[in-house]
């Protein structure tokens, strides 16, 4: 048993930020807000209704709504009741609720709005009991003056279930321990970044909370006494980022990426003497990245900083930003760096759902572009022969819900098997190489990791463009690309990339789609990573043409 639970540390923040805005909901009718006695006395609420339930010890109950003051609140009662909340994603169709559902029994569905209760009804007419919020939080007289919160370290708290690039979820078991750790490591680092400066940090968060770093970054927000605001309305973020104003928030790579293409968009049609200012401080802060600096390049970058970047900055994010967090994929290092030119940090965070989300950290004062920090505190991390990275300390998860088989082989020797491909250098900073199970096995036995040379091509395209290579068991490697973007122009691309590779490295064949690769097609998971097999699926026809032999007239 811990001295004192996540759980316990949490309620006590908030019994001491009682009269403190720790909670802002950003909706159309205007804000709504809950402190940290708002936010205790909903869960008391909620931990009443629990116990009217009749519901045992370890039980599942699922939670399935989209981000608010009700669902945490929710979120939160279920673990201090003992049993084991089950979050899951709102969008996600009924069909692939219920059958997430169905793999791990809940007794209990409690629903952000009847019409999603009724949604999954309509597919599963057996579905367990189901309750809705405003039943929860609008029941009049059920309150509980209770907040004890103790849990062993090996209690299970959470199964959240993986976005599964290869399209089968499986259910992570987190553990107390599990998070009690996490909490402890974030909140050190957020310490560095903020200078341990007092006051309340101000935090956005607009990813869904079933998704393991998003709820992490919440729940540290709460030890923190945070002020955090919560994104409903994903057309809105670029209004609210700048509204809000917050000291930092998680991100995904996608997002940076969009970010970036709006900015240069946006100088393009300006034009004139800002444009012309902008791409050339943009080379010379690359050469100076590269170490090849000129004579002139401190010029463009004086005016640069003077003139155009701290525009730039005020219109993206406001002017109390300390940095931005990434992770969830890989972020391309032009892309840091460009961040990094405007001066805006960008921090990566290496983890998996099994890792309770996080391995590494960047460290705020020795931030490498590229890597992805080093391990946190308390959690050792190495390679295996194929350079395999393997995770050993209190963040790894119990196992996988109902899947034993599965558990035993991830962490066999007692080390997590990540599936990632990495590297670490002398300072102890990771970088991630790839996938395994995402290696491409020529038939000429070369061993090629697709995303490096992805990421070399994907620079060098227009924006919007998306890629993906091929070539398991094949004689050399093709490139499946969408976007708008000639043959031409692409071949072009192909041969300045291929000069640096070699020869088995080199993409000999390309086919063009006019399909993009997205979640609602499921060809993207959640998280913006790539399905790589359902893509080999869906365009297996122009993935052969590729390797079609051409027979002499």
């Amino acid at each position: 048993m811990n001295s004192i639970s996540f759980l316990a540390q949490i309620f006590a923040s908030l019994e001491a930020a009682a009269d403190q805005t720790i909670l802002t909901e950003l909706v159309e009718a205007g804000p709504v807000t809950a402190s940290g006695r708002d936010l205790l006395r909903l869960i008391s609420q909620a931990r009443a209704f629990l116990r009217s339930r009749n519901l045992r010890k370890g039980d599942r109950c699922a939670l399935v709504g989209t981000n608010g003051i009700r669902w945490i609140a929710m979120d939160l009662a279920v673990i201090a009741e003992g049993l084991i909340v089950v979050p899951l994603y709102y969008r996600q169709t009924p069909e692939e609720l219920v059958a997430t559902m169905k793999d791990c029994s809940p007794s209990l569905l409690c629903c952000g709005s009847r019409e999603l209760g009724a949604g999954i009804t309509a597919v599963w007419p057996e579905a367990p009991p189901q309750v809705s919020f405003e039943e929860v939080f609008l029941a009049p007289g059920q309150e509980t003056n209770e907040m004890n919160a103790e849990q062993g370290d090996d209690d299970v708290v959470a199964i959240l279930y993986t976005s599964g690039t290869s399209g089968e979820a499986k259910g992570v078991m987190i553990t107390a321990g599990n998070v009690a750790h996490i909490l402890k490591s974030t909140s050190a680092r957020l310490d560095i970044l903020m200078n341990q400066r007092p006051g309340q940090d101000r935090v956005y968060q607009w990813a869904p909370l079933n998704f393991a770093a998003a709820w992490i970054t919440l729940l540290t927000g709460f030890v923190r006494q945070s002020s955090i605001f919560m994104n409903t309305d994903l057309t809105k973020l670029a209004q609210e980022i700048r509204v809000v104003a917050p000291d930092y928030f998680v991100n995904v790579p996608a997002l940076l990426e969009r970010v970036r293409r709006a900015v240069d968009e946006q100088l393009w049609r300006t034009g004139g003497v800002a444009l012309a200012i902008y791409r050339r401080s943009k080379a010379a802060y690359m050469r100076r990245h590269e170490g090849s600096t000129r004579s002139s390049d401190f010029l463009w970058l004086a005016l640069a900083n003077s003139l155009v970047f701290p525009t730039i900055r005020k219109k993206m994010i406001g002017s109390r930003l300390k940095a931005l967090i990434s992770g969830s994929a890989p972020l391309n290092v032009d892309t840091q760096l460009y961040f990094m030119m405007l001066g805006i940090p960008v921090l990566q965070v290496y983890g998996l759902t099994e890792t309770t989300a996080i391995c590494t950290m960047d460290d705020p004062r020795r931030v490498e572009p590229g890597r992805v920090g080093s391990a946190i505190a308390g959690t050792e991390m190495k390679l295996s022969e194929d350079n395999e990275i393997l995770v050993h300390g209190p963040n790894v998860f119990a196992g996988y819900w109902n899947r034993p088989e599965e558990t035993k082989k991830v962490l066999a020797g007692g080390w997590f098997h990540t599936g990632d491909l990495g590297e670490v250098n002398s300072a102890g900073n990771w970088k991630i190489v790839g996938r395994i199970k995402n290696l491409i096995i020529l038939s000429s036995g070369h061993n090629i990791a697709p995303e490096p040379i992805e990421e070399q091509i994907l620079a060098r395209l227009p924006a919007g463009a998306q890629l993906v290579l091929v070539g398991n068991g094949r004689g050399y490697l093709s490139a499946l690309l969408t976007g708008s973007i000639a043959d031409d122009q692409l071949q072009s691309v192909l041969d300045e990339v291929n000069a640096t590779l070699p020869h088995y490295k080199q993409v000999r064949k390309f086919c063009i789609s006019a399909e993009p690769f997205t979640i609602d097609n499921n060809l993207l998971t959640h998280n913006g990573k790539l399905r790589r097999e359902l893509i080999a699926n869906r365009f297996r026809t122009e993935i052969e043409e590729m390797y079609a032999i051409r027979q002499a007239v």
